[in-house]
């Protein structure tokens, strides 16, 4: 009945002039031959198209046929039918309106979701990819379109996030990639081949485009395999690789990007970027940054005469971006830029001016391996060292790293004694670090458990100053604020200690008179420290975990009695020999 209809109306359209078809011609046209497919008569449909005596009704309605055939070609189960549907739309191609076509070929790869979108789009690349090179003008626009409509759907899928599931490439991801490399590098020949174009220009702009946004997406997210891995086998790393060989044919090469990039005047400035496209740039960015600091691809177009602290300085903007992420495949690339980037430097090399820039003071303060945070430390020079340590103290809010920094500052201050004294380690300068060191934030008060490991590492700090230091030299200014010292700090934490322990040991007393109970009844019981209830378990546990604060007070009142001891022996003798001087 379909091939009956279709026959009728080509029957109909054979005898009028193409300028004469309608409207209501197209549609019939389309919905009879759908029917055919759908009704399994692809194979007369085939014979209708191919016949020559069609040539002109095909020409200028077959384009409506294409959805259908491409349909029956994603369908499961039309095997049989997959030869004659393959022949049509190699003819369709061939005969049809090539505008026509690629609005049709767009409309197709922009319907699926999930699995399907690669379905579609490797099925349809070459096709389309042979549409846009028939096109007699305008290509710059037709693949301006194309490439956007095909970023738009492949951002639509998962990026793998492992090696495994990188080789498994269940959504098609990977091989969309390089598929799309091969869409696309014809147009970049073009290119090359016609510098003196003017359309040519307009087309370079588009494939300017297209790379920054592959920049983002995937590139921006992968996972790359270990570069001493068979760097052959990971498709992302050689997407990047072809990105960036793109970006270098059309003349943006690795060192205008990066370097121009922070100037108020880019280079890529006139595209006029809309917001949305301006916003992702900046990711852009980060990933060609990445992937040339760290994978080392296009590392070597770079200037050899760059300094390490000038290529730092570069990216830490970068560094600052990835670092915002939550992403935790995003958030792990500002890690390893960061450690490539400080690694080339020397120690005690950073000068102290950089930490005048926001993102060098910003990103230290992000969430990360103390191991990155003491390279950073090690880079700097004596002054920004200090900076750092007085900023990271005000505002860390975490006792763990501040115990860290007070380390760290020990370790500054008994590098002073045994080479040149450092001003920024001794005097004045140390007095007013140790200020943010050696006090209770809210003084007798303090949760003491808490803040358990500042307290230990300053009172280790300052047994060591004891020891190190002696009175007459005060080369730390540390005994002229003794009493300041022990004011702020030393008289608080023993009232605070005293509060801490008596309140816990009150707590294991009704803890074990709660167990006595809680064995009668549900076996377990809940225990209010410091206002806040921990959180109920089995009576033994929290026994243990009562213990275990009390074990610490224990731990920190035998570091302050010692501190105190050496203080006493300290300014006795120095009183003593004061005394035999006179």
């Amino acid at each position: 009945m379909a091939v009956e209809e279709l026959q009728c109306i080509i029957k109909r359209c054979q005898i009028l002039e193409e300028s004469d078809f309608k409207e209501e011609d197209f549609g019939l046209f389309q919905l009879a031959g759908q029917r055919c497919i759908e009704d399994g008569h692809v194979d007369q449909l085939l014979e209708i198209v191919q016949d020559e005596k069609n040539k002109t009704i095909i020409k200028s309605m077959g384009w409506n046929l294409v959805g259908p055939v491409v349909r029956c070609l994603l369908r499961n189960g039309e095997e049989d039918k997959r030869g004659d549907c393959l022949l049509m739309f190699d003819l369709l191609l061939k005969l049809c309106n090539p505008k026509e076509l690629l609005l049709g070929l767009l409309e197709l790869i922009e319907e699926p979701s999930g699995k399907q979108i690669s379905q579609i789009i490797l099925l349809l690349l070459q096709p389309l990819q042979t549409v846009i090179q028939k096109l007699p003008s305008n290509k710059a626009y037709s693949v301006g379109l194309a490439l956007s409509t095909l970023w738009s759907q492949l951002s639509l899928l998962p990026v793998p996030y492992s090696e495994e599931y990188t080789q498994i490439d269940d959504y098609g991801l990977c091989q969309c990639c390089k598929a799309l490399i091969e869409f696309t590098r014809p147009f970049v020949e073009e290119v090359v081949d016609n510098k003196e174009n003017k359309e040519n220009e307009k087309l370079k702009d588009e494939l300017l485009k297209f790379c920054f946004k592959s920049l983002k997406c995937p590139l921006l997210t992968a996972q790359f395999l270990e570069q001493s891995e068979d760097g052959g086998n990971d498709p992302f790393r050689g997407f990047a690789c072809e990105i960036i060989g793109f970006l270098s044919q059309i003349g943006h090469p690795v060192p205008k990007i990066i370097l121009n990039h922070g100037r108020k005047k880019r280079t890529w400035d006139y595209l006029e970027l809309e917001e949305e496209e301006d916003r992702q740039l900046a990711d852009a960015m980060a990933s060609l940054t990445y992937l040339v600091f760290v994978q080392g691809i296009g590392i070597d177009q770079l200037p050899v005469v760059l300094s390490p602290s000038y290529l730092l300085q570069l990216n830490m903007e970068h560094i600052e971006l990835f670092l915002q992420r939550t992403e935790q495949s995003i958030f792990s690339k500002g890690l390893e830029l960061l450690e490539k980037s400080l690694l080339r430097l020397e120690d005690n090399s950073l000068l102290y001016q950089y930490l005048e820039i926001k993102s060098f003071l910003s990103v230290p303060q992000r969430k990360k391996g103390l191991a990155m945070l003491q390279l950073y430390i090690d880079k700097l020079d004596s002054q920004g060292k200090y900076t750092l340590f007085r900023c990271l103290l005000n505002t860390s809010n975490h006792s763990g790293v501040e115990g860290f920094i007070i380390q760290n500052i020990k370790n500054q201050i008994d590098a002073s004694f045994k080479k040149t004294c450092n001003k920024w380690f001794a005097g004045p300068q140390l007095i007013s670090l140790l200020d943010l060191v050696l006090f209770l934030p809210e003084g007798a008060e303090t949760d003491l458990l808490q803040n358990s490991d500042r307290i230990m590492a300053s009172l280790n700090l300052l047994r060591y100053l004891v020891i190190k230091d002696n009175e007459n030299d005060n080369q730390t200014g540390l005994w002229t604020e003794l009493g300041k010292i022990e004011n702020n700090f030393l008289k608080p934490l023993h009232v605070g200690l005293n509060m801490s322990k008596a309140h816990y040991e009150a707590e294991i007393k009704n803890s074990q008179q709660n167990s006595q109970v809680a064995s009668t009844c549900k076996g377990v019981c809940s225990v209010t420290v410091g206002g806040e209830e921990i959180p109920t378990m089995p009576p033994e546990m929290q026994l243990k975990v009562l213990h275990s604060a009390l074990f610490t007070f224990d731990l920190i009142e035998s570091v302050l009695a010692r501190v105190e001891e050496l203080i006493e022996i300290k300014t006795k003798s120095t009183s003593e020999e004061n005394v035999g001087i006179m």
